[in-house]
This record gives structure tokens, C-alpha cells and sequence, in this order.
């Protein structure tokens, strides 16, 4: 039989290991937190510029800006919000239809899955990992496989 004492001990240990996980979790995820962005192109022909804000909160905008000047038309803006969920290095986003999605906020994320990439702690070599997200999953075909580094 166990006595009251290791009870309470074995109690107030559980504790401690579950607060520890849920802050290393929080950890994480508080690293992923920033902005992210990618631009392709040059300014003269085609440029396109993807910029990705993971908020504290759980919220995240994207912006997406185009400007082609052969392009019908030349600049295009594409738009998108909702909330995001990181599980391990995978972050999960989601768009409510009726509260995320409007005529300036079109691009519906729900679905759409991204790795977070960074430098283990762990690596000591002198090898060079830019922060980035690499999403692999999306409804949005040009978001798919888009890689963008974090500022």
C-alpha cells in the first residue's frame, strides 16, 4: 500500500512533467510566431511577394502581391486570414467561411499544412538552416510547395 506521503509525491511529480510538456509545446510554437516572406522575380518584368504573419494569438494574414507587366492585369493582390495551429514542426491553418473570408480575404486556407524548418538546437556544426516554412499540403495549388523564410 502506498502511504498519503507518496501519494502526494507522486502527484505534485506528474505535475511538474505535465507543466514541462505543455511548455516546451508553448515554446515552440512561440518560435514559429514572426513573419515569414518570399519574393521571386525582378522588379522591371514579373516580381510576386508572399508575406505570412503567424500572430501570437493563433491568427495569421497572408498577403500575396503580383506584378507582371505584360499581365492581364499588371498587379494582382490575393489575400488570406484565419487561425493556425502548430502540432510538433507541422502547422495546421483554418479559415472560417463565414467569419475569415470576404471580397478582400478570398483565399481559403483550410486544409493547408506547413513545416516549420530551423536549426536543431542540438546541431552544433556550422551548417547554415534558414528558419523557413515549407507548406506541402493545399487546396491553393500555387501555395503548395511554397517555401518562405522567416525575417
Amino acid at each position: 500500500m502506498l502511504t498519503p506521503l507518496i501519494k502526494q509525491l507522486m502527484k505534485i511529480i506528474i505535475t511538474i512533467l505535465i507543466l514541462s510538456f505543455n511548455f516546451s509545446l508553448f515554446a515552440q510554437s512561440n518560435q514559429m510566431i514572426g513573419d515569414y516572406t518570399h519574393i521571386i522575380g525582378q522588379e522591371k518584368t514579373r516580381k510576386i511577394n508572399y508575406k505570412l504573419t503567424l500572430n501570437q494569438d493563433g491568427t495569421f494574414l497572408f498577403h500575396s502581391y503580383t506584378k507582371d507587366k505584360q499581365g492581364i492585369p499588371p498587379e494582382v493582390n490575393a489575400y488570406g486570414k484565419g487561425k493556425w495551429e502548430a502540432e510538433k514542426n507541422i502547422i495546421l491553418f483554418f479559415t472560417d467561411k463565414e467569419n475569415d473570408i470576404d471580397e478582400k480575404y478570398d483565399l481559403d486556407f483550410n486544409g493547408s499544412k506547413a513545416r516549420f524548418i530551423s536549426k536543431s538546437p542540438r546541431d552544433k556544426t556550422d551548417r547554415i538552416v534558414e528558419t523557413s516554412l515549407q507548406f506541402f499540403e493545399s487546396k491553393i495549388f500555387w501555395i503548395e510547395r511554397l517555401k518562405i523564410l522567416k525575417n
